[in-house]
């Protein structure tokens, strides 16, 4: 499922929807393992994930995570940016 870089292939989302405790705790390892180089892929794994949670309730709890990734994954890209592009004036 997970190599030790942190990469979670969406692969391993095609054996079903797991249950739902499953599914929080994968987001949350996701969350802690991810790494600039990965995070593209481990943020489309934990949207799948995500969106396997059946109840709202469920969903929530998985918020702070999803957040968290989502500001990774904006800082990270924005740095990629950084001295790319426009001369300077």
């Amino acid at each position: 499922m997970a190599d030790d870089k942190g990469f979670v292939s969406l692969t391993s989302l095609k054996k079903g929807a797991p249950e739902p405790k499953a599914a929080l705790e994968e987001i949350r390892r996701i969350y802690f393992k991810t790494t600039k180089k990965t995070i593209d892929n481990d943020f489309a794994h934990a949207i799948e994930l995500l969106k396997s949670l059946p109840s709202e309730e469920e969903r929530e709890k998985a918020t702070v995570y999803m957040e968290g990734l989502a500001q990774m994954r904006k800082e990270w890209k924005g740095e990629e940016g950084k001295g790319k592009g426009k001369a300077k004036q």
